[in-house]
C-alpha cells in the first residue's frame, strides 16, 4: 500500500468516480422488475472469493456488484411491486442519502451532529403536528418499526415501574392478533406477557373490548394499537382505545409504521381521530413517505419519558450536554447515522402539500382497483379498503393456484402480488404506496386471474 498525503489508502479518486457514476445512473433509472433473489450457491459461483488478503480492486468489485449482486435483489421501487409494503423513495431522498453518508455525521449527540439533528427535528416536528401534539413533542429516527416499537414499549414499562414499582408477576402489554409481528418480538426481548384483545369483524382493536380486558387484567403497562395494520390496512378505534387507556392509566402506543402516512391525507384523516391522546407513535418514512431504507420516526408526546428510559450513562459520556437534544437518549441505541436527513431533504425540497397529494394518489389508486374488483365477474373484494391495502380473492382457487399465479407473473416481471391469510383463508393482497402505480396496469394484470 503506497503512502499518500491525502489518505492512508492511496489515491481513491477513480474509485469514488466509478461508484458515484453508477449510483447517479441508478437514481434516475428504474430497476429491472425481473431482478430477484438467487441461491447462495449460484452467487458464490459467479462472484468467487471477493474478500481476500490482497484485494480484488475497485473496478472488479464494482463489476461484481453491478452485474451479479444488484440483479439478485428485488426492485422495491417498481410501480407494480405491490407485495409486503414496498418503498417508493423520491429521487431527491435517494440522492441525498449519498450526501448523508459522505458527511459521515455521528448524530447521536448534539455536540457532534447539531446541524443534522436540527434538520431531522424539523421533519419530526411536521409528523408531531399531524398528530395534533404540542410543540414540545419530539423523538428520533431509528432503523425501523421493530426498533421503534421496542423503544416505545421500553419507555412505557419504565414509566409504569417508576409509578407502581415491580409487579408480583410479569408485566403485560395488550394488543390484538393483527398487531405487527414486531410487538410479540419486543415482548420476547422484554420478557413481558402479551394479552390478546379480541378484534372486531375487521380485526380492529376497539375501546369496549380493550376496557373489558384491562378491567380484568392487572399489571398491563401498555397498549399497542394500529394506525393501518400491515396485512389489511385497517385503523383501530383510536378514540375508544384512548378512553380505555386513560381510564386505566395505561400507556397508549400507536404503530403507524405503514399507515401513519395517511395522517397527511385529508380524505382519511378522520380515521386517526384520537391519536392526539397517544403517548408514543411510530411511522416508517421508508414505507409510504417516500424515503430510502432505513428510517423509522419514533416520537413521544412527552419526550422526557423516553429520555428517562433510554439515556445511557458512563464516564466517557460525562461531557455530553444533557440540556441539548440528544437522539441517542430516546431509543434503544447509542451510535446512529443521521438517517432522517434524506427524508428531511425530500420534504424540504418538495413541500408537505406534494407529500399529501402523493399519499392521496395511492389511496385513490387503491379505491379504483377495489371498485374494479367489485365490478369483475371473477374476483371478490374482502372489504372496502380504509387506506391503500386491498384484499381480494379468486373464488374456488387453492393455495397452490394462488402461488403458481403469483410466481409466474413475478418471474415474467409483470406484477408482484403475494397471497396472505385473512380470517382463516388465503387471499391476495395489494399494497399501494407508490404514486407512480397506475390502476389500469394493475387491473390488466388481475384480469389474468380468470
Amino acid at each position: 500500500m503506497e503512502n499518500h498525503p491525502a489518505s492512508i489508502w492511496g489515491d481513491e479518486t477513480p474509485v469514488v468516480a466509478s461508484v458515484l457514476a453508477w449510483a447517479a445512473q441508478r437514481v434516475v433509472t428504474a430497476s429491472d422488475p425481473k431482478w430477484t433473489a438467487r441461491p447462495a450457491s449460484e452467487l458464490a459461483a459467479e462472484t468467487g472469493l471477493t474478500v481476500t488478503p490482497e484485494g480484488i480492486g475497485a473496478q472488479e468489485a464494482l463489476r461484481i456488484f453491478r452485474e451479479v449482486l444488484a440483479p439478485a435483489t428485488r426492485a422495491q421501487d417498481d410501480p407494480l411491486n405491490l407485495a409486503y409494503i414496498p418503498a417508493a423513495p423520491t429521487r431527491a431522498a435517494v440522492s441525498f442519502d449519498l450526501a448523508t453518508s459522505a458527511a459521515n455525521v455521528f448524530a447521536g449527540y448534539w455536540e457532534s451532529g447539531a446541524g443534522a439533528i436540527h434538520a431531522e427535528n424539523q421533519a419530526l416536528a411536521w409528523i408531531c403536528s399531524l398528530l395534533g401534539w404540542p410543540r414540545t413533542a419530539g423523538g428520533v429516527f431509528v432503523s425501523g418499526g421493530t426498533t421503534g416499537n421496542l423503544s416505545a414499549l421500553v419507555a412505557a414499562r419504565h414509566g409504569a415501574e417508576q409509578k407502581h414499582g415491580h409487579p408480583a408477576g410479569r408485566w403485560k402489554l395488550a394488543c390484538t392478533a393483527d398487531a405487527h409481528s414486531s410487538i410479540r418480538a419486543a415482548a420476547r426481548v422484554m420478557d413481558v406477557e402479551v394479552v390478546e384483545v379480541p378484534g372486531d369483524e375487521l380485526g380492529r382493536l376497539t375501546g369496549p373490548a380493550l376496557d373489558a380486558v384491562l378491567s380484568q387484567t392487572p399489571d398491563v403497562f401498555g397498549v399497542v394499537c394500529s394506525a393501518g395494520t400491515t396485512n389489511s390496512g385497517v385503523v383501530d378505534d383510536l378514540v375508544g382505545v384512548a378512553d380505555a387507556c386513560e381510564k386505566h392509566g395505561v400507556w397508549m402506543h400507536v404503530d403507524g409504521a405503514y399507515g401513519g402516512a395517511g395522517l397527511c391525507a385529508p380524505s382519511v384523516r378522520h380515521l386517526f381521530d384520537g391519536i392526539e391522546r397517544a403517548d408514543s407513535f411510530i411511522v416508517d418514512p421508508h414505507k409510504w413517505l417516500f424515503a430510502p431504507y432505513d428510517a423509522c420516526a419514533l416520537v413521544y408526546r412527552e419526550p422526557e419519558k423516553g429520555i428517562d428510559a433510554h439515556a445511557q450513562r458512563a464516564s466517557y459520556l460525562d461531557q455530553v450536554d444533557r440540556a441539548e437534544w440528544n437522539p441517542s437518549d430516546l431509543a434503544v441505541h447509542l451510535s446512529r447515522r443521521a438517517r432522517g436527513l434524506p427524508f428531511w431533504f425530500s420534504l424540504a425540497t418538495h413541500g408537505t402539500d406534494r407529500y399529501a397529494a402523493a399519499v392521496e394518489r395511492s389511496i385513490a389508486t387503491a379505491r379504483v382497483v377495489a371498485e374494479a374488483i367489485t365490478d369483475s365477474d371473477h374476483l371478490e373484494l374482502c372489504f372496502e379498503p380504509q387506506l391503500s391495502v386491498v384484499l381480494f380473492e379468486r373464488p374456488g382457487w387453492t393455495d397452490d393456484q394462488y402461488t403458481a399465479w403469483s410466481t409466474r407473473l413475478a418471474k415474467d416481471g409483470v406484477i408482484l402480488v403475494l397471497p396472505t391469510r385473512w380470517q382463516g383463508r388465503t387471499v391476495l393482497r395489494l399494497a399501494f404506496v407508490n404514486p407512480m402505480t397506475h390502476a389500469d396496469d394493475v387491473i390488466a394484470a388481475l384480469d389474468t386471474l380468470r
